[in-house]
């Protein structure tokens, strides 16, 4: 019993993490993700047969993407504490104040965007890094430049010759605004809030897009060796005088009063403010104080971050409805009387599933508690019973699909109810074309929401193989068209045939198989036509594909219709393979290795010198895997099953004599210099190094 719902919780985290630093869409408040890793903390702790090292509390969690070049950080940025009550708080204070007597605090809104460490070398901007998984993130210089707020070159001539800055990357809500109203006139999903917009833009590819949706930076924390402060707030004043900026709201306090009247002060303020924010940030002020205090491994024992309960209102559920996702998933949305709530009007709010309906008992009728923490979708917590009519009935889950009265199913392991006729339902169809047609994939312009179900209702578009057989003369008598959106939209489709087949995977709408996983399958398996017929085995080999994504694919390319509308965009000369990465050498051709532990280089490249020299990387040990390239903290289960198998098992330097004499192109991207993540007692680090 312990076991499994241990199990179930790792799964969960994973599945949230993904949802938040990958898709940039969360379905859970930091509240709910806290609680549950908690939860498992707890277990973990009471449980240490079940350990396990790839478990969600042995990291501080990552936004890594495969788009930019990864950087090792010179000093790791670690997460903070989060603590929900004055209680809690008051704890943290005892606990230091047991250890140091009395101490100085600075109080620091909590700024909720993403978080940003910028280097800067004599007086300019060098690099500027995500968080990443606090050990190395994703280098985003570029974009960076175009925030205006971020310095390019320094005022005075006092900044250490070398030096980081830590802050966040802040969406304001003006901008936020602006932003998914364009999102919805393209028919886009509008971002769920300014923190997700933030990240989402600060991953764009190009800069000029950045600049134009309004960025704004805010830095509070000045890291690196022998800097000359005694204290956090000097360190912040200096920041300022540099040219950077930081927030004016911050307030030294000496006592435990002082702290709480600060956070009861800026939980009614905040809603003033032009930007979001979550809560109060509470760090000791002195820097040898902090010394002596130090860390855990994954955050500071100085430093502590109080989050703000989420906004509540009361409002009365007058009716529950249901949508159809593209991959036939039911939603039960909550239709309420319009309430405000953090600074906007909620309608509506989701129910997620029928589970969750049950638990709460959620009628139609009932006046309901709707939250909306962190400025995410809007969500009811709870039923006033006390208001409840006499006359109400338990609510009804549907059996049928709302759009085409399929019978419904539920799928094992699965909370939501799904509609399984792919071919014949109209929203799905539809739903399915929308997909194939967004940015992320195929990036065709003109073909809004309005403009696919217009060419669906007029028989001219009933799959995505129908785009590549339209022509102009049938789209410019259409309503809102006219001859020349009909001629940009069927260039805009022809333009699709150069998107490279990453996004044509992605595009083809595999459940399960988002942006990140479509970029490693089309780099395991290079061609359209090798993944169509791989076995499930060697689909779980590569990197982020499980048991649940592989049976995902191969029931994807069973399907008649899906096979037919492949054929037809085969016809149509689209992208079916990834092209030809340029070779170092040949000293690999042939080989394929599984990488696992840690490295004194990135281990992303590691796997990037296995491509370069003609290898092939597999995520899982099986019988087909050539080596295991084995570092620090390597998993003990891979060890032991290559152990069984019979795998060669190299060290990293090992690994490096087999390329031994074949040159490292030039084009891999390197670390930060060794000596920089070298931290010794003759060279302090002062500031934060989350």
């Amino acid at each position: 019993m312990v076991k499994s719902r241990i199990e179930y919780l790792r799964r969960e985290l994973e599945r949230h993490n993904y949802n938040y630093y990958v898709e940039n869409r969360p379905e859970i408040s930091d509240f709910e993700f806290d609680a549950l890793m908690r939860e498992l903390q707890d277990l973990e702790a009471a449980h240490p047969e079940f350990d396990d090292p790839n478990s969600p509390t042995h990291r501080v969690g990552s936004d890594l993407t495969t788009e930019f070049r990864t950087v090792k950080h010179r000093f790791p940025m670690l997460s903070l504490g989060n603590t929900y009550s004055l209680e809690e708080l008051g704890d943290f204070i005892d606990r230091i104040e047991k250890e140091e007597g009395e101490v100085e605090y600075v109080c620091e809104l909590k700024f909720d965007g993403t978080a940003i460490s910028l280097s800067y070398r004599n007086g300019e901007l060098e690099r500027a890094v995500t968080r990443g998984d606090g050990e190395q993130g994703d280098d985003v210089t570029t974009n960076i430049r175009t925030i205006r707020s971020v310095p390019l070159r320094l005022q005075g001539d006092d900044w250490p010759s070398l030096f980081e800055i830590r802050g966040e990357v802040l969406m304001p809500y003006a901008s936020f605004e602006k932003i998914n109203r364009e999102r919805e006139a393209e028919g886009e999903q509008p971002f769920a809030n300014p923190r997700n917009a933030a990240a989402g833009t600060l991953k764009q590819q190009a800069s000029a897009v950045v600049a134009r949706r309004g960025l704004d930076c805010t830095l509070y924390q000045v890291a690196g060796e022998n800097l000359p402060f005694a204290t956090h707030s000097e360190s912040l004043e200096a920041a300022r005088r540099w040219g950077f900026k930081i927030s004016e709201h911050g307030r030294l306090c000496r006592s435990k009063g002082e702290i709480e009247a600060y956070i009861a002060e800026w939980d009614e303020k905040r809603k003033t403010l032009p930007f979001p924010t979550d809560g109060v940030v509470i760090k000791v002020n002195d820097f040898v104080v902090r010394r002596r205090l130090g860390f855990t491994s994954k955050a500071p024992k100085w430093a502590v971050a109080y989050k703000f309960k989420a906004e509540q209102a009361l409002t009365r559920l007058n009716e529950i409805t249901f949508q159809v996702g593209r991959t036939g998933a039911i939603t039960p949305v909550a239709n309420l009387e319009p309430v405000q709530l953090a600074g906007t009007t909620v309608k509506r709010a989701t129910l997620h599933n029928a589970e969750q309906i049950a638990l709460l008992d959620i009628r139609e009728g009932d006046m309901v508690y709707v939250e909306k923490g962190g400025e995410i979708i809007p969500k009811i917590t709870a039923v006033e019973l006390k208001e409840r009519p006499a006359d109400s009935q338990p609510f009804s889950y549907i059996d049928r699909c709302p759009e085409c009265g399929t019978p419904l199913v539920r799928y094992e392991g699965e909370a939501k109810h799904y509609c399984p006729n792919q071919a014949g339902c109209r929203v799905q169809r539809i739903g399915r074309i929308l997909h194939f047609i967004r940015r992320k994939a195929m990036d065709i312009e003109g073909l809004g929401e309005e403009t696919v179900e217009l060419l669906y209702e007029n028989g001219l578009l009933h799959d995505v193989g129908d785009l590549y057989d339209l022509k102009a003369h049938q789209l410019s008598p259409l309503p809102r068209l006219g001859e020349k959106s009909a001629e940009n939209i069927i260039r805009s489709i022809r333009r699709s045939s150069e998107v490279p087949f990453q996004r044509l995977l992605f595009g083809l709408g595999i459940r399960f198989v988002g942006e990140t996983t479509a970029k490693y399958l089309a780099d395991h398996f290079r061609t359209l036509d090798r993944l169509m017929t791989a076995s499930r085995d060697e689909l779980l080999e590569t990197e982020e594909v499980g048991e649940k994504i592989a049976d995902s694919i191969l029931e994807f390319f069973a399907e008649e219709e899906n096979l037919r509308i492949i054929e037809r965009l085969r016809a149509a000369e689209l992208q079916f393979a990834a092209e030809e990465k340029q070779r170092a050498s040949n000293a690999l051709e042939g080989k394929s290795f599984v990488v696992s532990g840690k490295f004194s280089i990135a281990r992303d490249e590691l796997k990037r010198i296995i491509e370069a020299h003609g290898g092939r990387n597999v995520a899982a040990v099986s019988g087909s895997v050539d080596y295991l390239v084995a570092g620090e903290k390597m998993g003990p289960e891979k060890r032991k099953k290559a152990e069984k198998l019979g795998i060669t098992m190299l060290s990293e330097e090992e690994f490096m004599a087999m390329v031994a004499g074949a040159e490292i192109p030039s084009a891999l991207p390197s670390n930060e210099p060794q000596e920089t993540n070298i931290i010794t007692e003759t060279a302090p680090i002062q500031g934060s190094l989350f």
